[in-house]
């Protein structure tokens, strides 16, 4: 048996935002939470919501103590202002940090002995959905918008703890492409890669099946096509993109990833390194890694990437391609291809156990030790 979650509804393209005005009345909701990250807000970035809310004469409060890395205090100071607010539901303007941190006080509002946040960790026993969430995302790549996945770090063990849970996904996403359009080139590079790592890997997971295969296929096709006309602010390239990320979401949050996200997670707790700069490094050596775990699925890889005559290839040169082609793509768009800035060799031993354990590990495709992990980690530096 297989099963996909999805939002309930979903809006795409230029002015997708003004329907929060009509859900929201729809479904009787008087005040909003909104979750934005404070750099969202000094550029204006969240007042094209607000605006919206203003005008229509709808109440709602700004919490924006949200790091790039969300933390457990973020997600408790949170809780409190939520109760303190006297809202009905949650508007999360932002990236994967602001949205994730939306989710985790969503659940925990009406979810009461998760107050630690730890005891989230994992696919956590929650009994009651989410405050129900609007999702609006300002960046095209984390898909935390249609995905029952929230990443939350522990500043107190330096590590992060990944929470799945279908309680926690956004009753609607609000794909809106003008809500991107500030996006710094580096910024749109890093959380395009991680668009793409999640197709890949959710191709390639254990988990994934035809239903999903489908989604994978076409976002890394798009994102292939995209990502270089994004990076240098082409408005269709970056519509593209906003799509694309959304379709890889709503094929790896119901199938999983593997090590290229557990490894990058140690990188985010450790160094609070960009979890999209962290992916981009690390996905071509990753994929060389798995290759001998993936069939022919490298093939299609290739194909949906652009490289040509790959039929009239062997299985090693397809493989090969493929990983060239993702390796070609990070270094067009600006990424770094190594972890010599990042990385301190003596944090090699935590880093590869905190990689291991992540909740991602299990659905890497080859299996794996902590020893590999580090070296791999090794090979970058």
């Amino acid at each position: 048996m297989q099963r996909i979650i999805l939002n309930e509804t979903s809006y795409h393209g230029s002015g997708a935002i003004k329907e929060i005005i009509n859900e929201a009345q729809r479904r009787g909701f008087k005040k909003a939470f909104v979750c934005s990250d404070p750099d969202l807000i000094i550029y204006r970035v969240t007042e094209k919501v607000t605006k919206l809310l203003d005008h229509a004469k709808m109440e709602y409060v700004i919490y924006s103590k949200i790091k790039a890395n969300p933390t457990i205090e973020n997600v408790q100071m949170g809780v409190e202002a939520f109760d303190a607010s006297g809202a009905d539901y949650i508007i999360a303007i932002g990236g994967g940090s602001s949205i994730d941190t939306a989710k985790a006080i969503g659940i925990i509002a009406n979810n009461r002995e998760f107050i630690d946040v730890r005891s989230l960790e994992g696919v956590a026993p929650t009994k009651n959905p989410s405050v129900p969430i609007f999702a609006v995302p300002t960046t095209a790549g984390t898909a935390a918008e249609v995905t029952i996945n929230y990443v939350i770090t522990d500043v107190e063990k330096a590590r992060k703890f990944v929470c799945v849970d279908p309680h926690d996904i956004p009753v609607v996403a609000f794909v809106d492409p003008d809500m991107m359009e500030t996006m710094p080139r580096g910024l749109t590079a890093a959380t395009g890669m991680d668009a793409l790592t999640h197709a890949i890997e959710g191709y390639i997971t254990k988990g994934a099946w035809e239903m999903t295969d489908m989604f994978h296929l076409k976002a890394i096709e798009l994102i292939a096509q995209n990502l270089r006309g994004a990076v240098n602010n082409d408005k269709k390239s970056k519509e593209a993109m906003a799509l694309a990320q959304y379709i890889a979401g709503m094929g790896f949050s119901n199938v999983g990833l593997g090590i290229v996200h557990s490894m990058a997670h140690a990188l985010g707790a450790k160094y609070d390194t960009p979890h999209g700069v962290a992916n981009a490094i690390l996905l071509p050596l990753v994929m060389e890694y798995n290759a001998v775990a993936t069939k022919d699925r490298y093939k299609d890889i290739a194909k949906a990437m652009g490289v040509l005559n790959v039929d009239e290839m062997t299985q090693d040169e397809y493989r090969k391609a493929a990983c060239d082609a993702v390796r070609d793509l990070a270094r067009d768009v600006g990424i770094p291809s190594d972890l010599k800035q990042i990385v301190k060799k003596a944090d090699l031993d935590f880093l590869a156990q905190s990689a291991y354990d992540d909740a991602c590990r299990p659905g890497n495709p080859r299996e794996t030790s902590v020893l590999e992990i580090r070296a791999l980690y090794e090979k970058l530096l």
